[in-house]
């Protein structure tokens, strides 16, 4: 069953991915960015259903400009915080664009690629944010740097959140969690270790009752914060909020 329930689910997810691809080579350029957004809100808000997920959102992302601070579970995050924000415009390392299908749109969504392994693209990167910050954007981020199990958030990386403090942007901490049936932080939606994209996607395709939990937290002041204690705190709010899920 798990398996034929994998393949089912496989067919309209690549359906639905290529449905992405033909809208972002035709359609994209003569959308004004409301346009955009309600594309991909939709677009995102249906790949999670395709690949047999519910979405739960609590809490509303803050209008203008902020960071958002998220922890990362999975490959999926990206979807399920543009199905309720879809104005995010996200850091992500540079090798997601080399994902088949998947990184041609991650990309084209306007995604910020970093480069992890050179230190002075973190610079780059930190004046983009800043500059789209100033612009009225939201720019969202996973400070863990890669992906947890879930139930516990790993120390938040310091850097990228100079941006916000630079310009003294609002910072709005999202927690994220996936969950199914007899397991409240999923262990299907894990993409950790050594697994790879194709396997991850296959033991989310055959779970049932895979869930995933979207939590705005507060918006809270970044002007004149140190930025590792800052980011200490951040990853304690964001922590409390899943352990409270699950009480």
């Amino acid at each position: 069953m798990p398996a034929l329930r994998a393949l089912g689910r496989s067919v309209g997810l690549v359906l639905h991915v290529l449905h992405g691809m033909l809208l972002m080579a035709l359609l994209w350029r003569r959308l004004d960015e409301s346009g955009r957004q309600q594309r991909i809100q939709w677009w995102s808000a249906k790949l999670l259903r395709r690949a047999g997920l519910t979405l739960t959102v609590r809490g509303a992302p803050r209008p203008g400009g902020a960071l958002l601070v998220a922890n990362h579970v999975s490959w999926l995050d990206i979807a399920a915080i543009h199905a309720a924000c879809p104005q995010a415009r996200f850091v992500s390392k540079a090798d997601v664009k080399r994902w088949p299908l998947l990184g041609w749109l991650i990309a084209g969504a306007g995604t910020l690629f970093i480069e992890r392994e050179r230190k002075r693209d973190a610079m780059r990167m930190v004046h983009e944010m800043a500059a789209a910050l100033q612009r009225g954007e939201t720019v969202a981020v996973f400070p863990e740097g890669t992906t947890g199990a879930g139930a516990t958030v790993l120390p938040f990386h310091a850097n990228l959140l100079q941006a916000a403090i630079a310009v003294a942007a609002p910072i709005q901490p999202v927690a994220l969690r996936f969950a199914e049936p007899g397991q409240p932080f999923s262990v299907a939606a894990q993409y950790i270790g050594d697994t790879t994209l194709l396997q991850s996607l296959w033991r989310v395709l055959a779970a049932q009752g895979l869930s995933v939990d979207v939590d705005f937290l507060p918006p809270q002041a970044s002007a004149h914060a140190e930025r590792r204690a800052l980011a200490a705190a951040l990853q304690q709010q964001i922590q409390q909020r899943l352990d409270e899920q699950v009480v």
